[in-house]
């Protein structure tokens, strides 16, 4: 039923070019993509046109020319640069006799090789099912259809309804179990509000390097590779942020032209942290020729997740492959950091990266020396739970000296309950 890969299958692409930009591809990001599925590139077949045909998608003579190259170097799949409707795969599979896969769902065979959390497979799956249900009519076209007349009906469309009704089944089962883990994530998230811990994702397209970024910050060790959407399960670690204490960094997927909306709702449990995020890190191939482009592709997809107004921190990465190129920090009018010019690979710049952070975070942190007396012992318990006390000593007396740092707000909520009680223990 799915249209998987094994490795090394010998593929023709496919790829036209439209005047339309809407419409338009990039042959180069299609040959990535094509590598990162593992599959043999045999021959890349191009051509022009206005618009899609409606029976081949491309013209019949380029339709003749795939068929003919497809007994030349004796291919096993056509891979389509664009997303094909149902009815145009058939008819080019049966002109070529061969199978053909478009687009859309290379990206998610892709996934489907990279989810290895339950969650992410789970996400994968309900993608590809949602994919396929209109291509479901293909894999019954051996069985018989309905003749007409009594007693001369086939059992095809029996099996293709019943069929459909397992599919169904399955996404909503899928469906239940995802909102499980998505009422897990929300408590998390309300664990860090809490806790007033700030939450950072990373975001940009895909190979633009974010897992390598990731690794270099928090030591995390996840699969990172020159290579389309070697990143697929979303990672959480905690650092530490001078100024500003512990903050959470997560990784999440790489972004792509033509995102395929069905992964996009698929993944929405993973895209809430970029979301609800404080801070978006969005980082960016600054040595890629397309680098506007993506940053375009990037921002669309982030309106499209309700994450387009987060604040974002652009980070410049691979800097290594620019000449004369130094790690630096560019600020906007109000002198904040809005820019960080860094290569991941290479280690330099990641400095200045905790310094942007610290500036772009720390602005709500207050800090205050308490001098508080041995009869207000429960206050410093207090303090202790909200683990906002970076030092502690005491004096002859018996006071506790307490070096304190937390957000403002956690700072209001804490004074509202004595006021006068405690800016009495505050020390200039």
């Amino acid at each position: 039923m799915f249209d998987r890969f094994q490795a090394g299958e010998q593929a023709i692409l496919v790829h036209v070019d439209f005047p339309d930009e809407n419409a338009r591809e990039d042959l180069q990001e299609f040959e990535m993509l094509v590598g990162s599925a593992g599959i043999d590139s045999l021959c890349v077949i191009t051509g022009k046109r206005n618009s899609p045909h409606p029976k081949y998608f491309v013209g019949s003579g380029k339709a003749e020319e795939i068929a003919e190259a497809v007994k030349l170097y004796d291919a096993n799949v056509i891979l389509f640069n664009h997303s094909l409707s149902p009815s145009q795969e058939k008819n080019i599979e049966a002109l070529c006799q061969c199978r053909v896969v478009d687009r859309t769902t290379l990206i998610l065979d892709i996934f489907a090789q990279r989810a290895r959390t339950h969650e992410g497979k789970l996400q994968v799956e309900l993608a590809q099912l949602k994919h396929i249900s209109t291509r479901l009519i293909r894999g019954w076209t051996h069985l018989e259809r309905q003749k007409g007349g009594i007693g001369l009906r086939g059992p095809g469309e029996t099996q293709l309804e019943t069929d459909r009704r397992l599919l169904r089944e399955r996404m909503v089962n899928i469906r239940k179990r995802l909102e499980k883990v998505e009422k897990q994530r929300q408590q998390g998230r309300r664990a860090r509000n809490r806790a007033e811990i700030p939450t950072v994702s990373l975001v940009g397209y895909t190979n633009a390097g974010k897992s390598t970024l990731f690794n270099q910050i928090t030591e995390a060790g996840v699969y990172a590779a020159d290579q389309l959407f070697a990143t697929l399960d979303p990672t959480l670690r905690r650092i530490e942020v001078e100024n500003v204490g512990p903050v959470i960094l997560a990784d999440t997927v790489g972004f792509i032209r033509h995102l395929p909306h069905d992964l996009v709702a698929a993944f929405k449990a993973t895209l809430t942290e970029t979301r609800e995020a404080d801070l978006l890190i969005h980082v960016i191939d600054i040595a890629d020729e397309r680098r506007a482009e993506n940053i375009e592709q990037v921002q669309a997809v982030l309106n499209e997740i309700e994450a387009g107004d987060v604040p974002q921190l652009l980070v410049c990465n691979k800097i290594d492959k620019l000449e004369d190129f130094s790690p630096r920090i560019d600020r906007d009018d109000n002198q904040l950091p809005s820019r960080v010019w860094l290569s991941a690979q290479q280690g330099t710049g990641a400095d200045l990266l905790f310094a942007a952070l610290t500036e772009r975070l720390a602005k709500q942190i207050v800090k205050h020396n308490l001098k508080i007396p041995p009869a207000f012992g429960r206050l410093r318990g207090k303090l202790y739970q909200l683990n906002c006390i970076s030092d502690e000593q005491y004096d002859e007396q018996g006071n506790c000296l307490l070096k304190i740092k937390m957000p403002i707000e956690q700072w209001n909520k804490f004074i509202k309950q004595d006021e006068d009680a405690i800016e009495r223990f505050i020390e200039s």
